[in-house]
């Protein structure tokens, strides 16, 4: 699985493989179904919420007599069946996030990745970085790698001066490689990932493995 490195000006760099074991997972829709619903959840603010009787302003003096005025018996006019009255079982101020398995959205990431590389969209770069923070230089690198739509991940940090410079473009998002996420990766039409933020990449699943091998052999006190 070999891939050509470029620099932002578009110039061959070097060739590098890519591990099969990342990008070369079969696509699965139920995979990514369930990672993009676990991060819309996430993202939603629940701060929807409707009065209960207790936060109903009003008096609490019966509203009609007992008997004789032809109405129905009443208790009070902040009851829900009254107008202006509370909400039964209406929405309260909630999260709306759920839980995933770690291996569900590692395996999501992996198939975010692996799609982009069988479609021909992930280019790999030197580094994301600009000498100055000017828009139309920018504009004219991005259209030199034949992009438009494009999602790129720099290293640990993101280079201040390209994020000020791709403000400016539509449909052009950077992140750190902490912010790597497949939503972002499947909203955009390229992916863009740096040297540094595929050595990223490879170690993360290196350590994620590591660790269940050593929580495998733990269960089964085999250490």
């Amino acid at each position: 699985m070999k891939v050509k490195v470029n620099s932002l000006d578009n110039k061959l760099v070097d060739e590098i493989n890519l591990k099969k074991d990342i990008f070369g997972i079969p696509f699965r829709e139920d995979i990514i179904y369930r990672m993009i619903r676990y991060q819309n959840a996430k993202k939603q603010s629940g701060n929807h919420k409707t009065k209960v009787i207790s936060e109903i302003s009003g008096t609490t003096k019966k509203p009609f007599k007992q008997k004789g005025t032809g109405s129905a018996r009443q208790g009070s006019k902040r009851s829900p069946q009254m107008r202006g009255g509370a909400v039964i079982f209406g929405p309260q101020v909630r999260s709306h996030a759920h839980k995933l398995p770690k291996k569900i959205k590692s395996l999501a990431l992996k198939i975010a990745l692996s799609k982009k590389y069988d479609d021909g969209k992930l280019k790999i770069l030197s580094d994301v970085k600009l000498s100055k923070s000017k828009t139309s230089i920018l504009k004219t690198k991005i259209k030199n790698l034949g992009i438009e739509s494009a999602l790129f991940i720099s290293g640990k940090k993101v280079d201040n001066n390209f994020l000020l410079a791709s403000r400016n473009i539509p449909n052009i998002d950077i992140l750190s490689i902490e912010g790597l996420n497949v939503y972002a990766i499947l909203k955009r039409d390229f992916l863009v990932l740096s040297i540094e933020a595929l050595s990223s990449i490879n170690d993360r699943f290196v350590k994620w493995r590591q660790h269940r091998t050593k929580e495998f052999l733990k269960f089964w006190d085999l250490q």
